[in-house]
């Protein structure tokens, strides 16, 4: 098989990587707290024929951490983050990282997420409020106050840059590098009765979709024409021996 086909293969495995990062995201684009997906290519080289060939790699895929809007909701339970950093809940098998600070408080008084997994304080220790003290009151560095007396703190926690992101259900995130406690609240706070939206740019993945769109198939027309070239060369050879 011609090295140009292997070649145009590639760019299709990598174009669909990309057509499913844009779907994801068009798909999560009103999700809270939602970081989007980005993906990387590099160019791998073969020299294993006569002459080196160049190919796109099928892509790694990253979690964008740019931040989403802010949206007032008025919910003396909802909460965003003002900066970089993010809430922690108790995950099946450890601290889960968010930026959707849509909170409640259960029976027992303790502050959950909207799928019931219990919000932490900077100790990672679950917070209990006083279920009958009403909604609380935050302060910038995550203090909270019922009636004036302070019953916990809403942790916030810096994921280190060089860290790896998995996704946990919708807006969750799990690193691979443990994530510290913010102690410094000058460029990161909470914001009560506030929420964060998506990082997506629906105008821009929609762009970017119809330009994918549009690479896989002139990636397949060639795909296409180089077969039709060996085809015809191999009946021409063919006839002439």
């Amino acid at each position: 098989m011609q090295p140009s086909i292997y070649v145009a293969l590639s760019g299709q495995v990598a174009l669909e990587r990309r057509m499913e990062t844009i779907a994801r995201n068009v798909a999560n684009m009103n999700t809270v707290g939602y970081r989007a997906d980005e993906v990387t290519f590099e160019q791998l080289l073969s020299s294993a024929g006569k002459d080196p060939v160049s190919f796109a790699s099928a892509g790694e895929t990253f979690v964008s951490r740019q931040a989403g809007g802010l949206q007032q909701t008025g919910n003396l339970l909802d909460f965003a983050v003002d900066g970089n950093a993010y809430f922690a809940f108790e995950g099946p098998n450890g601290p889960v990282y968010t930026r959707d600070g849509r909170f409640s408080m259960n029976e027992n008084g303790e502050l959950v997420t909207v799928a019931g997994y219990r919000v932490l304080d900077a100790g990672l220790a679950p917070i209990q409020l006083d279920p009958d003290g009403g909604p609380p009151v935050a302060a910038r560095d995550g203090m909270l106050e019922q009636n004036g007396v302070q019953v916990g703190a809403l942790g916030l926690f810096a994921i280190p840059e060089a860290a790896r992101l998995a996704r946990f259900e919708n807006a969750g995130l799990v690193p691979d590098i443990p994530a510290e406690p913010v102690l410094d609240f000058t460029g990161n706070g909470v914001a009560q009765g506030y929420t964060e939206g998506a990082n997506v740019n629906p105008v821009l993945e929609m762009t970017r979709l119809i330009m994918v769109s549009r690479a896989f198939e002139g990636v397949a027309s060639t795909i296409e024409e180089a077969e039709r070239a060996q085809s015809s060369a191999i009946r021409t050879l063919g006839g002439s021996s």
